[in-house]
C-alpha cells in the first residue's frame, strides 16, 4: 500500500512510518519541515501544513491509507501572547484537522488512522472545562462522522506516549532523567496526587497498523497499558537512574509534571484497561512500559 504519515517527523509518526516501511508499505512522511534524522532520511517527504495549505495541488493524490499524528497538543501553542489557547486549539484541532481529513476523501484515500487521545473518553466532564479537550473531542466526532464504507476512518485514543525516536530530541524525557538523578539543582523532589495510564510508541504504532488494517469504519479504539500513580511512575524512573527514592506526595505544583498538563484536572487518577477483543483486533504488545523507562533513562542518563 502507498501510505502517507501526517506528522511523520515526530514521535508517534516517525515510529509507525518505520513500522510500516518494515512491513513493505510504501510510506511517504508529511509534515512543515523534513526531518533531519537519519533514520527517516530515506522516507519521500511532502511540505504541508494541514491547517494552512489547502492541499488542492495533489499533495493526497495516489495514496491508498494516511495515518494522522500531527494534531497539536500544550507543546505547540505559541507562547508570545499572540493567539489564546483557546483559538490556536481550534484552528488546529477542531477546524484544521476536519477539513484536512476531507481534502483526504476527496483525494481517494480509502482508509484513515486519527492519532487522538484518551481525555474525552475518560473524562468527559473536561469536555466542556477544558479547551484543548474540547477541541480533540469535536475533531475526533468530526471525522468519525465522516467515515463510510468508501472511506473508513478510525481513531486511536491513546494516553501518555513514552518512546524514543533514534536520534530525536525530547527534552521533558531528558529533563525527567536528569531529576530523577538529582542533577537539577533547586527543584523540590516530590510526586503530585492522581495518575494514569501509559503506553509505549511501540505499542501505539503496532495499534496503528492494526487499526489500518482490520479496524471498523466509525470506530475509536481506547488503547492503554499500565496504570501508575504520580508516584509510582516517578519512582520508576528513580529506580532507573540508579536513585532509589520514596517519594512524598505533595499538592503543589509539580516541575516535571505541571498542572498546566494534567488535562483530566488537577489531582485525578485516571486508571483503566483496555477491551481484551480491542486489543487482540488491534494486535498490539503491552507490559512495556517499566522495560521502557529504564530504556530512556539510559538513553539520555549521559
Amino acid at each position: 500500500m502507498k501510505i502517507i504519515v501526517v506528522g511523520g517527523t515526530g514521535l508517534v509518526g516517525g515510529n509507525v512510518a518505520l513500522l510500516l516501511k518494515s512491513l513493505g508499505h510504501e510510506v511517504t512522511l508529511m509534515a512543515r519541515k523534513p526531518s533531519a534524522l537519519p533514520v527517516l532520511a530515506d522516507f519521500p517527504f511532502i511540505a504541508g501544513d494541514y491547517a494552512e495549505d489547502d492541499f488542492g495541488a495533489g499533495q493526497l493524490q495516489g495514496f491508498d491509507w494516511m495515518v494522522f499524528a500531527a494534531a497539536v497538543d500544550i507543546r505547540y501553542v505559541p507562547t508570545d501572547g499572540s493567539v489564546t489557547a483557546e483559538a490556536f486549539y481550534e484552528k488546529y484541532n477542531t477546524l484544521g484537522v476536519p477539513r484536512f481529513f476531507a481534502a483526504a476523501r476527496a483525494a481517494g484515500i480509502r482508509r484513515c488512522v486519527y492519532v487522538g487521545t484518551f481525555y474525552p473518553t475518560v473524562a468527559p466532564e473536561r469536555i466542556d472545562v477544558c479547551p484543548y479537550v474540547r477541541s480533540r473531542h469535536l475533531a475526533d466526532q468530526a471525522i468519525r462522522a465522516m467515515s463510510d464504507d468508501a472511506f473508513v476512518v478510525c481513531c486511536i485514543d491513546a494516553p501518555f506516549i513514552l518512546g524514543l525516536l533514534p536520534g530525536l530530541d525530547i527534552p521533558h524525557l531528558a529533563a525527567l532523567v536528569q531529576y530523577a538523578k538529582g542533577s537539577l539543582e533547586g527543584l523540590p523532589v516530590f510526586a503530585p496526587r492522581g495518575g494514569t495510564n501509559h503506553v509505549s510508541v511501540t505499542s501505539v504504532s503496532q495499534a496503528i497498523v492494526g487499526a489500518l488494517e482490520r479496524g471498523e469504519s466509525g470506530r475509536a479504539y481506547l488503547v492503554g497499558d499500565e496504570n501508575y500513580s504520580w508516584k509510582e511512575y516517578l519512582e520508576l524512573w528513580f529506580d532507573a537512574v540508579g536513585n532509589p527514592t520514596d517519594l512524598e506526595v505533595r499538592e503543589e505544583d509539580h516541575p516535571m509534571l505541571p498542572d498546566a498538563i494534567m488535562f483530566a484536572g488537577v489531582g485525578a487518577t485516571v486508571s483503566y484497561e483496555p477491551d481484551p477483543a480491542e486489543v487482540e483486533r488491534l494486535g498490539y504488545d503491552r507490559g512495556a512500559v517499566r522495560s521502557l523507562i529504564v530504556e530512556v533513562a539510559k538513553h539520555f542518563g549521559g
